[in-house]
């Protein structure tokens, strides 16, 4: 199953809404900061996290951006990292 990377980055109104979307995220990626997750998905991962995402937001108020990157097995990010390192998300099994 093919997985691309995604940057994914959001400008949330309300501080409720913008927990929810928060807590969503970190079951899809990674945290990199305060607004800002890095999420390696599959179509299917990617699909149903648009249409959550599309359900918790207010289109009229709140921003969200995916960047693709492209397929994460190929992908490797230029990233200029001052303070923490930066790393990218690497696939591994989850154990459950």
């Amino acid at each position: 199953m093919e997985e691309r990377l995604y940057i994914v980055t959001y400008d949330i109104a309300d501080q409720r809404r913008w927990r929810s979307v928060f807590k969503l995220m970190n079951g899809y990626g990674e945290w990199l900061q305060l607004s800002v997750f890095q999420c390696r998905l599959s179509r299917k991962r990617h699909a149903e996290m648009l249409a959550t995402l599309d359900e918790l937001i207010h289109h009229g108020e709140d921003h969200v951006l995916l960047l693709d990157l492209g397929i994460a097995e190929r992908v490797a990010p230029r990233v200029v990292s001052l303070g923490k390192a930066f790393e990218t998300v690497k696939r591994e099994p989850v154990i459950v």
